[in-house]
């Protein structure tokens, strides 16, 4: 055995939470327009510090924003991550988690990562399902929920052109035929297009959304590694936006360099393509930050070889100094390790005055950072199509004073009566802010 994975399995058994370095910026540091970006800081342990995942107690939750009030819209779920609201303000609600991948999950480093994922509350297995949540009185509680698609892989990203209605599993973008009101779905799904899978699938998640017009799909596709560690060869059509046509299945790279994009809005003002991006792990607490961006037709975001425009990462190999120089910087970052996934604007919410304008970040919560960031929902308030302010606490309360997770926020979401509605796929539940009456 190699000494530094020796030394990782050795920190593993005398427990993780003690590992690695410890920040020496706040992560208001890291956020915003220009956020501050140390020296790499490099350890031969990576800094592991886990937030158990142990659920809501009874009566538990968030801690909402001053203005807000904060209920359970749904309890009882499977792991919800992503939500989507239907034009009958029907609520679907992906449960899902990790498919099968042993590739990635190999060798003494891939055993002690899927340790640290279980103990975060990644570990279960995938419900593979999307349920569907009916508030037919509008009293903020789901009082009606049905398997509306079972037997998927891994699903994520949902989205509604016309009939059409598109999920993004893990492996292939589906269709299936939608008929307003429905409560469940019977009909076997068309693929429109494969998506990069298989049994090394690092970064799993797949979101999609359409084109105003609806004729192009948008699908996120997150990086095969951290760094290119995998190899380069691995990373095909990965770390990417791909722009799918949506008659015929034909894609092309949109944008790239974007290790793990998740979230996909349409900013309503300047009707650019924002995502919610996770940037690299393992150089320190205070790097790289996560960040939102508008997303440039043919731009390249620096990964792996660089971060924030022309930070080169020294530990890719080999390097490629012609694409560092092409890279473009993010529009604004939203702290280091926060673990960003959700991203909703804010148009059509009931939410006070100072929520107006501006985009709802769900932070799923670090594990590669001390002290912990993330766990929690922020609003970065917008002016003109573009960040204008410093982030405001939506959501707090995920962590216990024992630092463990009590929930931990995935997707975001505005439903039809202008709440804000957050998956919990730690406390299993989806939660609504709304005003205070």
């Amino acid at each position: 055995m190699r000494k530094p994975q020796l030394v990782f399995v050795i920190a593993f058994a005398g427990g993780l939470a003690a590992c690695g370095e410890t920040s020496s910026l706040q992560v208001s540091d890291g956020t915003g327009p220009s956020p501050k970006l140390p020296e790499p800081n490099k350890t031969l342990i990576p800094t592991v510090n886990i937030a158990p995942a142990i659920g809501w107690p009874e009566g538990g939750k968030p801690t909402a924003a001053t203005g807000t009030q904060v209920a359970a819209f749904a309890e009882g779920l499977d792991h919800p991550r992503w939500l989507y609201v239907l034009p009958n303000g029907d609520v679907l609600v992906a449960e899902t988690n990790a498919p099968p991948k042993p590739d990635d999950s190999s060798g003494i480093r891939g055993w002690v990562m899927k340790k640290v994922m279980g103990k975060a509350g990644a570990g279960v297995p995938s419900p593979n399902r999307i349920t569907l949540l009916r508030d037919a009185d509008h009293d903020g509680v789901a009082e009606i929920r049905t398997v509306f698609l079972q037997n998927l892989n891994s699903p994520f990203g949902m989205t509604l052109v016309g009939n059409d209605l598109y999920v993004a599993d893990t492996d292939r973008l589906l269709r299936f035929n939608y008929e307003p009101g429905a409560t469940e779905i019977k009909s076997q799904p068309i693929k429109v297009v494969d998506l990069p899978g298989g049994t090394l699938n690092h970064h799993w998640t797949k979101n999609v959304i359409a084109s105003k017009d609806g004729s192009k799909l948008y699908v996120t596709v997150g990086s095969n590694s951290n760094v290119g560690e995998n190899g380069l060869d691995k990373e095909e059509g990965r770390a990417a936006i791909w722009e799918v046509d949506r008659a015929t299945g034909n894609h092309r790279i949109f944008a790239s360099g974007i290790r793990n994009p998740n979230g996909l809005a349409w900013e309503p003002k300047s009707g650019a393509l924002w995502t919610a991006v996770n940037e690299r792990d393992e150089i320190g607490s205070d790097l790289v930050p996560d960040y939102i961006t508008a997303v440039k037709d043919g731009g390249f975001y620096g990964w792996p070889f660089s971060y924030y425009g022309q930070h080169v990462d020294v530990r890719v190999s080999p390097q490629n100094p012609d694409l560092v120089a092409k890279a473009i910087a993010p529009d604004y970052a939203v702290g280091p390790h926060t673990a960003s996934l959700g991203l909703s604007f804010a148009e059509g919410n009931t939410l006070p005055a100072q929520f107006k304008e501006g985009a709802f970040i769900g932070q799923h919560g670090s594990w590669n950072r001390k002290p912990h960031s993330g766990y929690k929902v922020i609003f970065v308030p917008f002016t003109g199509g573009k960040p204008s302010g410093t982030p405001v606490d939506v959501l707090t309360g995920f962590l216990d004073k024992d630092e463990n997770a009590l929930g931990r926020p995935v997707g975001v979401v505005i439903d039809q009566q202008g709440g804000l509605l957050v998956a919990d796929d730690v406390g299993n539940k989806v939660w609504r802010v709304s005003a205070t009456k």
